[in-house]
């Protein structure tokens, strides 16, 4: 993967990012805040892995989709109280607490702009190649 599609990531993630912490301290709007902030999560996470790594990975979308659905996984089972650690809010915040079948859908719809957006970015860098 070129060094500009990475560094394109690298902008998104950045951007993604700042969106996220802006959400998480202004935004009181329930629709933005349960389930477009899972949907742009999906995303960040996507966006940070390909920009770190030079390689294309292929099914990158899919892995993270899986990863997703096993921290909602965890969250159903409250793992965050089994191991003791409740009591440490910022852990209890990034793993969440509250299972929700729509965050699963959430996360795959971010997965899925992923994908499609990965593969308009390759096709439009490999037709600049060629041209």
């Amino acid at each position: 993967m070129s060094k500009k599609i990475r560094k394109i990531y690298a902008v998104l993630f950045a951007v993604l990012t700042l969106t996220e912490i802006y959400i998480a301290l202004f935004v009181t709007n329930t629709f933005v805040r349960s389930y477009l902030g899972d949907v742009f999560i999906t995303l960040l996470i996507c966006f940070f892995v390909q920009a770190i790594f030079s390689k294309r990975i292929k099914f990158l979308p899919l892995y993270v989709f899986i990863f997703s659905v096993a921290v909602e996984i965890g969250q159903y089972f409250d793992v965050v109280k089994l191991l003791g650690l409740e009591n440490y809010k910022i852990i209890s915040v990034w793993f969440g607490r509250c299972f929700s079948f729509y965050d699963i859908i959430c996360y795959a719809v971010g997965c899925l702009i992923y994908f499609v957006f990965d593969f308009i970015v390759l096709k439009i860098f490999s037709k600049n190649k060629i041209s």
